[in-house]
C-alpha cells in the first residue's frame, strides 16, 4: 500500500507553501486533481497585502493598521488573534517570497510596488502587474520541483480515512488508470480550494467544486461560517472571468447607464475602493433599479488611466478583454457584473491549521481560521494561503514527529476504498435516470436565485427544500452513462456531487438561521447587523447522519465592534 508521512491534498498556493515548510526529513507528497500549475491560485491577479510602507501614501502603515482594516472589513466577525497573526507575518513573508524569486513590480529605486485595494486605509497591496497569483505559483512550484517533493497529478481524493478517532490517510480516484484505492498517511493537509461552481456565475475555475470541504464535513469535522459567500464586484459580463480589483486600485471608475459614478451613493468616501460586499451590492442594486445596461451589467472605465499605465500594470485585464469581449479597455469601458468569487467559511481550524480530528489539517480557501469573518478584503487571500499553508506544513510535521500514531489496519483501508468502488459500479449498472450535469445545473440555479447577494427567509427555505429534493434524485436516480473509468469527467462530477449538495445545504442552513445582515450575508428581511444576538460563528457538524447547527464566540482581543462606514 502506498504510504507517506504527510499527504498534502491540493497543489495550489496553500498546498505548495505547506510542502515547502514541511520537515524535509519526512516523506512528503502532494495529491492534486490537476497539474499544480493549473490550480486556481494562478487566476489571482491583483496582489497580496503586507504593510511594507513603500507607497508614498503608505509611509505610516504598520501591521496593526492592516489588522484593524481586516477586522473592520470582516464586519467584526474575524477572530482577532488570527487576523493579528496573519498581518504580523505578512511583512517577513513578502520578503521571503522576494528571496525565493517572485518578480514583484517595483517602484523607482527598486522597492516592491504597492497599490490601493478596497477597504484598506493605506496602499499595501504588493503586486506583479496583474498576474500576482500566477508568478507566485510558478516560483513556489519551481522550489517544490527542485526539492523533488513527490506530486501525484490527476488524482481526486474522495474520502478521508479515519480509524481509532485519528486521520490515517485518504481514498483516491486515479484518473489516469481509473482505479480507486487507499493511500496511508500519518498526517493529511487539505488545501483543496473553494466551491464556486455551485453557482451559475462565478470567477472560479471549472475544477472548483469544493469537495475537499465536503469530505472533511462527512468525516465529522465541523464547518464554520459557510453562509458567508463573497461575490466579486467585477467579473467580465457573460463570461464571468475575473477583472481584478487592481483595476479599481489603479483608479478605474464604475459607471451606470446614465454615465454616473454611482458609488458616491453607497460609499461616498471610499467610492470604488469600498470593500467587496458593499461594491457588489451597489452594482447589483443599480442593475435591479434599471440603471444598468440591458438590465445585466454596468461599466468599469479605465480609459482615463492612459494606454501606458494599462499596458504596464493591467496587461492581463487588457488581454482578457481583447480575447473574450472583443474590446480594448484603452478605448472602451469594460462591461462587468458581480459573480461568486470566494468562500469566507470552510473547514473549522485553529491558528495552527489543526482541526478537531487528530492528524488532519487544512489551509487556504477550504479552511476557516476566520481571518476574513463575514467579508474578505482583496489581497488577503493570497496572503492567507502562504501564511497558513506554511503553518499547517510546520504543525503537521511536528505532529508526525512527536506523536505516537497507531498504524491503520490495511484491511480497513481497503474495505473503505472498495465501498466507493462498489458505489461507482452501482451507478454504472443503471441504464437510465438523472445525469449528474443536469442535477448540477438545477443546483446552480437554486443557489444563484435564492442564496445569492440578496437573501430572505422565504427563498432560503425554498432553496433548502429543493436542495434536499435534488439529493433524493441523485441518490435514487443518479447514473453514469459512460463506462470507461479513465479520465472520466462524468465520474469526477458524480463523485464530487454529493459533497456539493452537502455544502449547499450547509450554506443555506446557516443563511436561513442567521437573522441579521453582516458582511456578504445580506438579509432583506433583517437589514441591520445585530451584535447582541449574532456576533458569533456558525458551526455545522455532520452527526448521526444529519447536519447539526451550533455556534461559538468570536475571539476579540482589543478591537471592539463599531458601525462599519466607508
Amino acid at each position: 500500500m502506498l504510504s507517506h508521512d504527510i499527504l498534502i491534498v491540493g497543489g495550489g498556493l496553500a498546498g505548495l507553501a505547506a510542502a515547502l515548510q514541511a520537515d524535509p526529513s519526512l516523506s512528503i507528497a502532494i495529491i492534486s486533481k490537476v497539474h499544480p500549475l493549473r490550480s486556481h491560485s494562478v487566476a489571482a491577479q491583483g496582489g497580496i497585502n503586507a504593510a511594507l510602507g513603500n507607497h508614498p501614501e503608505g509611509r505610516d502603515d504598520n501591521w496593526e493598521k492592516h489588522t484593524y482594516d481586516t477586522i473592520k472589513g470582516s464586519d467584526f466577525l474575524a477572530d482577532q488573534d488570527a487576523a493579528e497573526l496573519l498581518c504580523r507575518e505578512a511583512i517577513p513573508m513578502i520578503y521571503e517570497l522576494e528571496k525565493l524569486g517572485v518578480p514583484f513590480s517595483r517602484f523607482p529605486g527598486g522597492v516592491i510596488a504597492q497599490r490601493p485595494f478596497g477597504g484598506a486605509g493605506f496602499p499595501r497591496t504588493c503586486y506583479a502587474a496583474d498576474r500576482t497569483g500566477l508568478v507566485i505559483m510558478h516560483t513556489l512550484f519551481e522550489h517544490v520541483w527542485r526539492r523533488r517533493i513527490k506530486i501525484y497529478s490527476e488524482w481526486l481524493v474522495v474520502k478521508l480515512l479515519v480509524e481509532h478517532g485519528v486521520c490515517q490517510g485518504v481514498v483516491v480516484y486515479d484518473l489516469t488508470s481509473g482505479l480507486i484505492f487507499p493511500v496511508r498517511a500519518k498526517a493529511v493537509i487539505f488545501a483543496t480550494g473553494g466551491y464556486g461552481r455551485v453557482y451559475l456565475k462565478t470567477t472560479n475555475a471549472y475544477i472548483n467544486h469544493g469537495s475537499g470541504i465536503g469530505i472533511a464535513y462527512k468525516a465529522g469535522v465541523p464547518l464554520k461560517d459557510m453562509e458567508f459567500v463573497q461575490f466579486h464586484p467585477t467579473s467580465l459580463y457573460s463570461k464571468n472571468i475575473l477583472i481584478t480589483e487592481g483595476a479599481r486600485g489603479e483608479g478605474g471608475y464604475l459607471i451606470n447607464r446614465h454615465g454616473r459614478r454611482f458609488m458616491a451613493d453607497y460609499a461616498p468616501q471610499a467610492m470604488e475602493l469600498a470593500p467587496r460586499d458593499i461594491v457588489a451590492r451597489a452594482i447589483q442594486t443599480e442593475i435591479d433599479r434599471g440603471n444598468g445596461f440591458e438590465n445585466e451589467y454596468v461599466l468599469l472605465d479605465l480609459r482615463h488611466l492612459g494606454a501606458e499605465k494599462i499596458k504596464k500594470r493591467l496587461p492581463s485585464v487588457r488581454d482578457i478583454c481583447l480575447r473574450f469581449a472583443g474590446l480594448d479597455p484603452i478605448e472602451k469601458p469594460i462591461p462587468i457584473q458581480p459573480a461568486q468569487h470566494y468562500s469566507m467559511g470552510g473547514i473549522d481550524v485553529d491558528i495552527r491549521g489543526a482541526t478537531c480530528l487528530p492528524g488532519f489539517y487544512a489551509a487556504g480557501e477550504c479552511a476557516c481560521v476566520s481571518v476574513h469573518g463575514a467579508n474578505r478584503l482583496g489581497g488577503n487571500s493570497l496572503l492567507e494561503t502562504i501564511v497558513f499553508g506554511k503553518i499547517a506544513g510546520r504543525e503537521a510535521s511536528r505532529y508526525v514527529k512527536n506523536s505516537h500514531i497507531r498504524e491503520a489496519n490495511p484491511s480497513f483501508m481497503e474495505a473503505e476504498a472498495r465501498k466507493i468502488d462498489e458505489r461507482v459500479e452501482a451507478w454504472m449498472s443503471r441504464r437510465d435516470g438523472e445525469k449528474v450535469h443536469r442535477l448540477l445545473n438545477r443546483l446552480k440555479v437554486i443557489m444563484t436565485e435564492k442564496v445569492g447577494i440578496f437573501r430572505n427567509e422565504k427563498d432560503l427555505a425554498l432553496a433548502l427544500e429543493e436542495i434536499r429534493n435534488i439529493r433524493e434524485d441523485y441518490e435514487k436516480r443518479g447514473y453514469l452513462a459512460g463506462h470507461n473509468r479513465r479520465y472520466s469527467q462524468e465520474m469526477v462530477n458524480m463523485l464530487e456531487f454529493e459533497y456539493m449538495l452537502d455544502l449547499c445545504e450547509v450554506i443555506t442552513m446557516g443563511a436561513l438561521a442567521r437573522r441579521e445582515t453582516r458582511g456578504s450575508h445580506y438579509r432583506l428581511d433583517y437589514p441591520e447587523r445585530n451584535d447582541k444576538d449574532w456576533l458569533k460563528h456558525t458551526i455545522v457538524t455532520w452527526k448521526e447522519g444529519r447536519p447539526i447547527l451550533s455556534y461559538k464566540p468570536v475571539v476579540i482581543t482589543k478591537y471592539s465592534p463599531v458601525t462599519r462606514l466607508y
